[in-house]
């Protein structure tokens, strides 16, 4: 039986991982291959998995910590998208705070089941908004050293480092960001492009096509460090139902959606609040608008447009930021009760999940070349 083919995007938070995800899907459906996703998160109610069942694609869960700490939950999720029609690629898509994946992930992967599964090679997308201030050691990156140090062991352990965003980037800020890229880690595979537009995305699909190159060395690991970095970050996840208090007062999908991110980054930034990544997707039961917010320095964004107009939605509440968990809850429950107000809504917050993650504590663990 042809092996599975297994395909991971990494990245850091924001770094648009699920438009990658989204475009690479529907490159190998119109190919002809049947795909599955994975999505991943520390907690339940992921607007990634909504947004990407919204767009036609099977989409299966691992929730509640990183794949490498839920590495059986991986396998019996991609087993499941097998159960009916087995899927030619698998593309999984792990926590953005996550990184150590080509030891916990890949590598059990290629040890426990090299008959059954085929690896591509691991890529990570870069998230240009931080990204050239970490790469840089310049300026105020907004996170700790220990949450940056996160972000460059994701390009550390990368076979494929892609620099996404170039719509938004001059020339010369693409160009500064491989060479900083290629000096830090030399003898990776560096590439750029955008995955909203698709502009040079045929090179990013090409370089994960290729055969994967087996590992000699995976590396070393500070997991103390990258536990604390991964608690700087409150994590918030939470439901939004929004209802107009008449019967003929509909409002904008779209509107209520942009506007509730837009308010959320202003009380962040009052209130000295640096985000790794807010995504809020509001639906009906037949349209869905998508919202970001990736970083203190940039505008939100309607990502998804629905153009509908609805007499009730919810909005599904993803914020990660450097703040404690606490404080993300009471800025979001603000914001939720400014938008209804202004809307003249009836609203109420329901399946609120807001923490610090845990310390890692991968499945396994096969660390390669290390003294």
């Amino acid at each position: 039986m042809k092996r599975l083919r297994y395909v991971m995007i990494g990245g850091f938070l924001g770094a648009g991982k699920t438009t990658t995800v989204a475009r690479l899907a529907r490159r190998y459906r119109d190919q002809g291959l049947r795909v599955g996703i994975v999505t991943n998160d520390q907690a339940f109610g992921l607007v990634d998995t909504l947004s990407l069942r919204a767009q036609g694609f099977d989409v299966g869960e691992v929730t509640g910590a990183c794949f490498c700490c839920k590495f059986n939950d991986l396998i019996d999720t991609v087993r499941e998208l097998s159960s009916e029609e087995r899927p030619d690629v698998i593309l999984a898509e792990p926590v953005g705070s996550c990184t150590d994946l080509a030891a916990t992930v890949l590598e059990p992967l290629r040890h426990f089941y090299s008959d059954e599964v085929e690896l591509a090679p691991l890529a990570v997308v870069l998230k240009p908004e931080h990204g050239a201030k970490i790469l840089d050691g310049a300026g105020d990156v907004g996170f700790s050293p220990k949450a940056a140090y996160i972000f460059l062991k994701q390009l550390e352990e990368a076979d494929v480092v892609a620099v996404n965003k170039i719509d938004k980037l001059a020339p010369s800020e693409t160009s500064r960001l491989v060479e900083l890229i290629r000096n830090r880690f030399p003898g990776k595979t560096v590439l750029a492009y955008s995955a909203r537009t698709g502009e040079r995305f045929e090179e990013l699909a090409a370089a994960i096509d290729r055969a994967e190159t087996p590992r000699t060395r995976t590396p070393e690991m500070d997991y103390d460090v990258y536990a604390e970095g991964e608690a700087e970050l409150g994590w918030l996840n939470c439901t939004v139902n929004l209802r107009a208090a008449r019967d003929d007062r509909p409002f904008e999908l779209d509107r209520v959606a942009i506007e509730f991110v837009e308010r959320l980054a202003q009380a962040c930034n009052r209130n000295g609040v640096e985000p790794a990544h807010v995504k809020v997707m509001g639906a009906t039961s037949d349209a869905a608008a998508v919202a970001n917010w990736v970083c203190s320095t940039t505008p939100a964004e309607l990502s998804l447009s629905s153009a509908a107009s609805t007499e009730s939605a919810s909005l599904t509440v993803n914020a990660r930021a450097a703040v404690a968990p606490e404080t993300l809850t009471e800025l979001v429950r603000q914001v939720a009760a400014e938008l209804a107000a202004t809307h003249a809504l009836e609203h109420d917050v329901v399946d609120m999940q807001s923490f610090r993650p845990g310390r890692p504590m991968p499945t396994h663990r096969m660390a390669l070349g290390q003294g």
